[in-house]
């Protein structure tokens, strides 16, 4: 133990020196890793400490998320509501207007149909107009044709205002001549000759003409055309003790007969001076109806004595209904004065029964002794 090992600085340093050398650095040691384990131990408790914060932090953490969860999920839930029921009232005021709309398009289209209807209507019936005035054009082309419609036209002038015995169409007189109606009057057995075959050629050609020279020739043709009319109605139509003094000449166009009136006096003239009367259809119209109050008059004068007749009968009647109505009349007076004096009647006997009534009907004591001794 005391052997030397070494010198230190001239110090001598022994075996015991070294043990003890060694036994003092194995406690520092073991001191050391003692305050290295308790730091050890502290910081794991530090950490398990940490760690257990870091846990609870945790568990508020994942709390809060629940909680926040559960308020984003009812908040997720009212806003899904809020949504659905903001999607719904769109979809409703959206499903309105488009029924709305699609009502007033409805209506707006129904509103079309019915102006289209009526258009196409319209249309149909310029369609006929036309139709009707290429026919009228075709038969005013027509001289055999344009007689007819004339004719026509005249027909049915007399035909709605006279009597079937009063004209006749296409009736022959004795010279062989045909005039297109005879009318004959009331009184007067001459009959009153209408013709209704108009010279339009000549007013065609007027109608046309486009310059100067063309109208005049065109208006002097419609005075001879016309001047040869009146003439050959004026010869085959006024036949003395068989016809009347005067003609009529039918014109089936008011324009025709106005244009007549307007520029060409001279050939009205020349026609009254031929006792021709040159009329168009509402003057043949009331020329009818004249005629028609002659024929009524007339019928009135020859029915005058039945009228006569009827009217005194009428008189008759009258006086016999106002006897009768005297003799009712007598009638009802006596039986008013029959009921007046069933009245006076039924008073008498209204008051007689009062008064019986009031008679006293109980028998005095000394009435009664009487009549038992009676008895």
């Amino acid at each position: 133990m005391d052997r030397l090992l070494f010198e230190f600085n001239g110090t001598p340093i022994l075996v015991l020196h070294a043990i003890l050398a060694g036994l003092v650095l194995g406690l520092l040691l073991l001191a050391l890793m003692a305050r290295a384990l308790l730091a050890a131990s502290d910081r794991q408790a530090g950490f398990d400490a940490q760690m257990a914060a870091l846990a609870r932090n945790n568990a508020e953490m994942s709390g809060r998320m629940q909680t926040l969860a559960e308020i984003l999920g009812g908040r997720q839930v009212d806003f899904a509501r809020a949504v659905a029921e903001k999607l719904d009232s769109s979809a409703h005021r959206v499903s309105e207007r488009l029924e709305t709309s699609t009502r007033a398009t409805l209506e707006n289209l129904g509103a079309l149909n019915e102006r289209l209807a009526v258009i196409d209507a319209a249309q149909a019936r310029l369609t006929g107009l036309t139709q009707e005035v290429v026919g009228l054009k075709d038969i005013l082309a027509n001289k055999q044709a344009r007689g007819a419609f004339g004719q026509g036209r005249m027909e049915a002038i007399v035909r709605d205002a006279l009597p079937a015995a009063s004209y006749f169409f296409q009736h022959t007189l004795s010279t062989g001549v045909r005039p297109d109606c005879a009318i004959r009057l009331p009184g007067d057995d001459r009959l009153l000759a209408v013709d209704a075959k108009f010279p339009l050629e000549a007013f065609l050609a007027l109608k046309e003409a486009a310059s100067e020279a063309e109208k005049k020739a065109a208006q002097a043709q419609v005075r001879a055309a016309l001047g040869k009319h009146v003439k050959d109605m004026a010869e085959r139509y006024l036949l003395p003790g068989e016809t009347q003094d005067v003609a009529i000449m039918f014109v089936p166009s008011e324009s025709l007969f106005a244009e007549l009136n307007e520029f060409f006096e001279d050939v009205i003239q020349k026609a009254h001076r031929a006792r021709i009367l040159i009329v168009s259809p509402s003057l043949l119209m009331m020329a009818i109806q004249v005629m028609q109050a002659i024929v009524r008059d007339a019928r009135v004068r020859e029915q005058a004595h039945e009228i006569q007749a009827e009217t005194r009968r009428l008189v008759e009647d009258v006086v016999r209904l106002r006897q009768r109505v005297l003799k009712l009349d007598g009638h009802l007076r006596q039986t008013q004065e029959d009921v007046a004096q069933i009245l006076i009647s039924t008073e008498k006997i209204a008051r007689r029964g009062e008064r019986i009534d009031q008679i006293d009907c109980a028998t005095p004591p000394e009435k009664a002794d009487l009549l038992t001794a009676a008895q």
